[in-house]
């Protein structure tokens, strides 16, 4: 996890290589979305929910992130179809860009008052240059290729993960 939040290169470019690697990143993305749920679930608390509209709207933004991850990966692996093939099994790219939801890990931090938005703002950050490290790594590709690519799929990510806490906040109020 280190070598991924320090954006070490040469791990993301071997990352796929090691024999666990695949059940690592996945573990890194369900801790991600365990913090995020469980988060989000905190700041619901403030609305007085049922304990289904609790749990449910936990279980919704966590399996948003998990859903975010695949999207992201589609999106990047997809938009390289276009541009240059051919590109490498969509399921290479997984690995790399799971790594790079490694400062995701903190996101329960965010509903730190008056820190929450800039502690959220630091993680998408610090995840998108983890992402175009790994993009870069994954597919072999130069840094403003690698940053266009990661870039698009970032925002659709963060729009589509926007509009679900939107969602879950307006239908537990």
């Amino acid at each position: 996890m280190l070598d991924a939040l320090t954006l070490n290169q040469n791990f993301y470019e071997h990352s796929h290589l090691y024999p666990a690697a695949k059940r690592f990143a996945q573990g890194i993305v369900v801790l991600a979305a365990l913090s995020h749920g469980l988060g989000s679930g905190l700041i619901l608390l403030l609305y007085q929910p049922s304990l289904a509209q609790l749990g449910l709207g936990i279980l919704i933004n966590a399996v948003s992130v998990v859903l975010g991850y695949y999207l992201w990966t589609y999106a990047i692996w997809k938009l390289d179809t276009y541009i240059a093939p051919p590109v490498p099994p969509y399921r290479e790219l997984l690995i790399p860009v799971g790594f790079a939801y490694t400062p995701q890990v903190l996101n329960l931090l965010t509903v730190i008052p008056l820190f929450g938005r800039p502690i959220t703002l630091v993680l998408a950050g610090w995840t998108l240059l983890g992402a175009i490290a790994a993009v870069r790594a994954g597919l072999n590709i130069g840094l403003a290729k690698a940053t266009l690519l990661a870039g698009v799929g970032f925002t659709l990510v963060q729009v589509v993960l926007g509009l679900v806490q939107l969602g879950v906040q307006n239908w537990v109020i």
